[in-house]
C-alpha cells in the first residue's frame, strides 16, 4: 500500500505543479517577446519557480492522495478484509503515517531551503533579465520607458553602447521628476544592472517649494537603469529571506516589516507540518467506523470540509498575526490540535479493536 501511496502522490503532485506551472509561465510571455529570450533561458526563469509550486500543492496532494487511496480500499470492502484479518487500525494506517511523514520532511526541506533559494535566484536573475535588455530597447527618434518612472530617447546609435543626443525624463522621486540632457552616453554593465554614463549634458527640475526652474550642468554623471525604484536591487522579499534573516533582521529594518518577517519565518516552520496535519485527518475519516453506504461518502466529506476549514482559518492567522505577534502560538495550535486530536481517536479505535478481539465467543465450546 505504501508504494501505491507514493507513486499516486507523485503523479498528483506533479500533475498539478505542471499545470500552474503552466498557467504562471505565461506572464513571461510578454518579457520573452519583448526582450528576445531564448527557449533554455525562458525555462531556466521559469522552472525557478517549481519548489515553491511544489511547497504550495505538497499538503493539498498528501491529503487528497491519502484520503482517495484509503477511501477506494473501504469501497472494495479490503479494509474490512483486513480488519477481519486481524489488522489494528494502527496498523492499516502505518503506509498513509508514512507517506505523510516522507511528504513532510519534503516539505520542510522545500519552505526551509530549496524554496527561499529558488526564489532568491528567481528573484535575480528575473532582474538581470529586465535590465540588460534596456540596451536593446532603446530606439533611435523613440521615445522608450525603460521603467515606470523612466523614459529615454536617444537621437542616435553610434554603437550598441554608445548613443548621441540623449534626454532622460527621471520620475523615480515624484516629488522632484527631473530632465537630463547629454551629448553622449555609454551603456556599462554593473553586477545585475546597467548604468548609463552621460558626458556635457544638464539636470532641469522645478524645486517643490518655490516653483523655479533650477539647472545644473554637469561634464560626467551616471544613471542607473533599474525596472524599479533607487536601491530595489539590494533590496529582498521576505520569501527569499533565510529563516536566520527573517527573525534577526537588520537594524535598519523597520519595526513594522520586523513583524511581517517574524510571521514568514513561523510559517516556515508550521506549514510543512499541515502534511502531516491534513494527512491524519484523511486517514481517521477513512479508517473511523465500519463500512456504510452512506459513510463512505459522508466521511470523506467532512474530511474535505476540516482541511479547508483549517486552510482558511491558517490564512486569517497568519493575517491577524503580522499585525500581532501575540497570535503566533494559534499558528501552531492551528497544526498541533488536529494531529493530536486524530491521534487520540486513532488511538481509540485500536483500543476498541483490540478488546474486540480478546473478548470471547460464547457457545463455541457448547456440546
Amino acid at each position: 500500500m505504501l508504494r501505491q501511496l507514493i507513486f499516486a502522490l507523485i503523479a498528483l503532485t506533479g500533475g498539478a505543479v505542471a499545470l500552474i506551472w503552466l498557467t504562471q509561465s505565461l506572464h513571461f510571455v510578454s518579457m520573452v517577446v519583448q526582450h528576445g529570450l531564448s527557449l533554455g533561458a525562458f525555462l531556466h526563469l521559469t522552472s525557478l519557480m517549481l519548489p515553491t509550486l511544489v511547497g504550495v500543492i505538497l499538503p493539498i496532494s498528501t491529503f487528497l492522495v491519502i484520503l482517495f487511496v484509503y477511501h477506494k480500499l473501504s469501497g472494495d470492502r479490503e479494509l474490512t478484509v483486513m480488519r477481519a484479518a486481524g489488522l489494528s487500525p494502527l496498523q492499516l494506517a502505518r503506509p498513509g503515517l508514512l507517506c505523510a511523514l516522507m511528504a513532510t520532511t519534503l516539505a520542510y526541506m522545500l519552505s526551509l531551503w530549496l524554496s527561499p533559494a529558488s526564489y532568491h535566484a528567481f528573484h535575480r536573475y528575473e532582474f538581470q533579465i529586465r535590465n540588460r535588455a534596456a540596451a536593446f530597447l532603446l530606439e533611435e527618434g523613440v521615445f522608450t520607458p525603460v521603467s515606470s518612472t523612466m523614459t529615454i530617447y536617444v537621437k542616435s546609435h553610434e554603437t550598441d553602447n554608445f548613443f548621441k543626443g540623449v534626454l532622460i525624463q527621471d520620475n523615480r522621486i515624484p516629488s522632484k521628476p527631473t530632465t537630463i540632457l547629454a551629448e553622449e552616453a555609454f551603456m556599462i554593465p554593473h553586477g545585475d544592472a546597467l548604468n548609463l554614463v552621460l558626458h556635457n549634458g544638464s539636470r532641469q527640475g522645478i524645486d517643490p517649494q518655490t516653483g523655479q526652474l533650477g539647472m545644473l550642468d554637469f561634464k560626467h554623471d551616471t544613471i542607473e537603469l533599474s525596472s524599479s525604484h533607487p536601491g530595489a536591487e539590494g533590496d529582498q522579499d521576505a520569501a527569499e529571506l533565510s529563516l536566520h534573516a527573517l527573525f534577526f533582521p537588520p537594524s535598519y529594518v523597520p519595526l513594522r516589516y520586523r513583524a511581517k518577517l517574524a510571521v514568514e519565518g513561523w510559517a516556515r516552520l508550521t506549514t510543512p507540518l499541515s502534511t502531516l496535519s491534513y494527512a491524519i485527518i484523511g486517514l481517521v475519516c477513512a479508517l473511523r467506523g465500519g463500512f456504510s453506504r452512506y459513510g463512505s461518502i459522508i466521511r470523506p466529506l467532512m474530511a474535505i470540509f476540516c482541511v479547508v476549514g483549517l486552510l482558511l482559518l491558517s490564512l486569517m492567522l497568519k493575517g491577524m498575526a503580522s499585525r500581532q505577534l501575540t497570535f503566533v502560538p494559534l499558528l501552531w495550535a492551528e497544526i498541533i490540535v488536529p494531529i493530536l486530536i486524530c491521534c487520540a481517536l486513532l488511538l481509540h479505535e485500536h483500543f476498541k479493536g483490540l478488546s474486540f478481539l480478546k473478548r470471547p465467543v460464547k457457545g463455541k465450546h457448547s456440546s
